[in-house]
């Protein structure tokens, strides 16, 4: 059961536009026949239209703000977002909580409704969407060794999470920076293991609830989107200990969470944090050219600037694919 969740042969058809997040007005009309259509405009890799919304209350036991965050490893416009919700755990971290939840972007390539015709098209699209959201994505992944599905990297995710929470975030960024920067496939065990290993986490385990116990919490997470009327990611359900609930839908700039949070909860305080650049790697051991620029509030190109003069005098070093850079501490 476990060999074969990796070698499903991919086929490429018209789904791949759905991850790969560039979808024109045809694609638009054509909504309800597709598995999953993104649209960098609006910030969303969508699902089709048969989910069933339920009313859905949410509440934080510690913290005064609680989010859900439907996500997947290889969604786009998640990737997207990743300033944004760095910033937001820094600045609110003290009374927002956030748990993440798988949503099952792509189960496979059953799906047939024109589009798309052959790899080197969704490679053309990824390139694309790096541009637009000025995050570092390789769309090569697609020519080279494409992904039959997101559910392998999903399901060691919540076996991540059995673990470590902290550390099952920190090993979705690894797989993220993987497949979007390093051309990696990662449905293969092989790479989720060095994701892992690179975190901390114990592999031996990782395998074990990766076969096991893993698959039954990743599909709770599958029964909970449906049941939140979750239509695609990413998703952020926002909501008070009153019960009060925000949605934020897609790739948005920072000051609509912000607004979200502000509007359940108007005296929470934010949090004024260091943004001196040891301090920001300390935190985060690897950050984007846009990540660092919204952290520290300097203007993007001024931040790139001093990323490359910090990579030239020792302290960081630099990682670069062909569509942007990752930085890390030496």
């Amino acid at each position: 059961m476990f060999k074969s969740l990796f070698l499903i042969t991919p086929t490429i058809t018209a789904s791949v536009m759905a991850i790969i997040l560039n979808c024109n007005a045809q694609t638009k009309m054509t909504q309800k026949s597709n598995p999953l259509l993104c649209d960098p405009e609006t910030g969303i890799c969508e699902l089709p239209d048969t989910l069933n919304a339920e009313e859905t209350t949410l509440q934080s036991i510690n913290k005064s703000i609680k989010i859900i965050y439907f996500t997947d490893p290889i969604c786009s416009s998640c990737w997207g977002i990743e300033p944004q919700l760095r910033k937001l755990k820094l600045e609110y971290g003290g009374s927002v909580e956030i748990e993440y939840r798988m949503g099952g972007l792509l189960p496979d390539w059953s799906y047939n409704s024109g589009g798309i015709s052959k790899p080197s098209d969704v490679a053309h699209h990824w390139d694309e969407v790096s541009v637009y959201y000025d995050m570092p994505i390789d769309g090569d992944v697609w020519l080279e060794d494409p992904l039959a599905s997101s559910y392998p990297p999903s399901i060691a995710f919540k076996a991540a999470q059995i673990q470590s929470q902290e550390k099952a975030i920190e090993f979705l960024r690894v797989l993220r920076e993987q497949v979007f920067m390093q051309k990696k496939n990662i449905t293969r065990w092989e790479i989720m293991e060095s994701a892992a290993q690179q975190v901390g986490l114990n592999t031996i385990q990782l395998r074990s609830d990766f076969e096991g116990a893993a698959k039954q919490k990743f599909e709770e997470d599958l029964q909970l989107a449906r049941k939140m009327g979750v239509r695609g990611f990413p998703t952020l359900f926002i909501s008070n200990q009153n019960n009060q609930q925000e949605i934020v839908y897609g790739s948005k700039p920072y000051e609509s969470y912000e607004a979200a949070i502000k509007k359940l909860a108007p005296t929470v305080e934010k949090y004024p944090y260091n943004q001196d650049w040891i301090n920001l790697f300390d935190k985060y051991p690897t950050l984007t050219a846009k990540e660092y620029a919204i952290l520290t509030t300097i203007e993007r190109n001024a931040a790139e600037k001093q990323l490359y003069e910090l990579a030239a005098s020792g302290k960081l070093t630099q990682y670069s694919c062909k569509n942007g850079s990752i930085w890390k501490r030496k």
